[in-house]
């Protein structure tokens, strides 16, 4: 049994079974994958994937528990290297942070530059993608760890911690009947088409959750995963846009009015998210 073999296989689930561009992805050749899994399978005594033909139809229940185990084992292997590292150029290496366009356009810029500044010789990599894209990246192990508002959850493997806590807000064209607004009721705002986020981005369940418990239909005529795109048709008089209070800034926006909304809505909390087996540089 090899290690590359284990890579093999986990990396073949992570392509959806396509073994042609698993082998894009790790510069090998196809038929080279093919075989090292075979030999896999005889040397086990038994079938990790169900075939139909030449091609890999679905794990099977055994290889199922072989592939988690696996992962584990290459989880493992990262963290060596780690450790390592941490010995040998404690100041040097490369960081894959995945998160959403909201954190990495609002949040991040200060704390990147700031890290940077302290460590010049780690390169930082940025995926960008949905709550659950991010997730993925991160057990799947393109990426160190994930900084979102959603979906971590739904992945036992991932360990989360809270960063922060945000709330969001009403934003308004100066002309709006909402503009200036005091004590805004979520009654108030249901009277209005509302602009705001795609559903899985940005807190939008908690968003969806207050207008329930109102026991109000909010009349969402358009959604977006960008705050910026947001704010355009906001512009465009489309509707009164529901966006991260953190997205807003008076200087770049100076043609929108934000009315506090911070008792219609709960805050959300955003977290980072990474493998239980990560090795944690100090």
């Amino acid at each position: 049994m090899k290690l590359q073999q284990l890579r093999y296989i986990v990396e073949v689930v992570h392509h959806n079974l396509n073994v042609s561009s698993t082998a894009q992805g790790l510069f090998t050749s196809q038929p080279g994958i093919s075989k090292q899994i075979k030999m896999l399978e005889d040397e086990l005594g038994i079938l990790i994937f169900a075939r139909s033909g030449k091609h890999l139809t679905q794990v099977t229940p055994a290889g199922k528990e072989i592939i988690a185990i696996a992962g584990e084992i290459l989880s493992k292997i990262d963290a060596i290297k780690a450790v390592a590292g941490e010995y040998t150029c404690p100041d040097k290496g490369s960081l894959c942070i995945a998160t959403t366009y909201t954190q990495a356009r609002y949040v991040l810029p200060k704390i990147i530059k700031s890290f940077i500044k302290h460590y010049p010789c780690v390169s930082l990599h940025m995926h960008q993608g949905s709550p659950v894209q991010i997730a993925q990246a991160v057990v799947k192990g393109d990426a160190d760890f994930a900084i979102t508002t959603e979906a971590l959850h739904l992945y036992d493997d991932l360990i989360m911690l809270p960063c922060y806590h945000w709330n969001r807000g009403v934003v308004v064209r100066q002309d709006h009947p909402l503009a200036g607004k005091k004590n805004l009721t979520i009654t108030e705002l249901a009277a209005y088409p509302i602009v705001t986020y795609t559903l899985g981005f940005t807190g939008r369940a908690t968003l969806d959750s207050a207008f329930k418990r109102a026991g109000l239909t909010p009349r969402i005529v358009f959604t977006a995963t960008d705050a910026d795109v947001i704010k355009t048709y906001v512009r465009l008089g489309l509707g009164v846009g529901i966006i991260a209070n953190m997205a807003v800034n008076p200087q770049q926006d100076p043609d929108l009015v934000t009315v506090e909304a911070k008792e219609i809505f709960t805050c959300s909390t955003t977290k980072i998210g990474f493998r239980r087996s990560t090795f944690l540089r100090s």
